[in-house]
């Protein structure tokens, strides 16, 4: 099938949540709940939000950027949390934050969401100009065109919205059942289902 040939049958997720199905074999995004950037009929960009990287620090990425602040950074800064973004550019950094802060490069997801990906971003956090809400990861989760799709008619993965309480305020270790909690579905029951939507 062309793309063109069903405009009106694709439905983007942009700004929507992925929750790896319990039967997910990839390693890489077991229980991973992954929050989608972009999503056209070219395919589809990601961050995985829920799995923590044991190095660097997010002081160690802003050492190694040459970023450094005017003033000692805010603890709560220089100690947030680095995730594991996806497998692609793992060297790239973006921060996924509240649509209270803007830079040239901001990218507006939705109401609620914007990303931003520069060192300049970076600088300004440091700074003291910063989004109320944010997180940082390094590499993003990407598809080609038409693969999320095909994933999600073989049940790979349930969408669920994005929500603040889910991305912002969940521990990175509950934030999988907390995702399928906020749709009402219980992860132990799925296990088993298999095949076709």
């Amino acid at each position: 099938m062309k793309n063109d040939e069903h405009p009106s049958s694709f439905s983007s997720l942009k700004g929507q949540l992925l929750i790896a199905m319990p039967q997910m074999n990839d390693p890489r995004f077991h229980r991973a709940v992954i929050f989608i950037c972009v999503h056209d009929a070219k395919g589809a960009m990601g961050l995985v939000v829920n799995k923590p990287l044991p190095q660097p620090s997010f002081g160690e990425v802003l050492k190694q950027v040459g970023v450094s602040a005017d003033k000692t950074i805010d603890p709560r800064i220089e100690n947030m949390e680095v995730l594991s973004g996806g497998p692609v550019q793992g060297a790239h950094g973006f921060l996924l934050h509240s649509n209270d802060f803007s830079q040239k490069d901001t990218v507006h997801i939705d109401d609620l969401f914007s990303i931003s990906g520069t060192v300049d971003s970076l600088r300004a956090i440091v700074n003291g100009y910063r989004p109320e809400k944010m997180l940082f990861t390094l590499g993003y989760a990407g598809w080609g065109a038409g693969q999320l799709e095909r994933e999600l008619q073989d049940n790979v993965w349930m969408t669920s919205p994005a929500t603040y309480e889910i991305i912002f305020h969940s521990q990175t270790d509950e934030m999988w059942e907390n995702a399928f909690a906020m749709i009402g579905v219980n992860p132990g029951m799925l296990s088993g289902i298999s095949g076709r939507a």
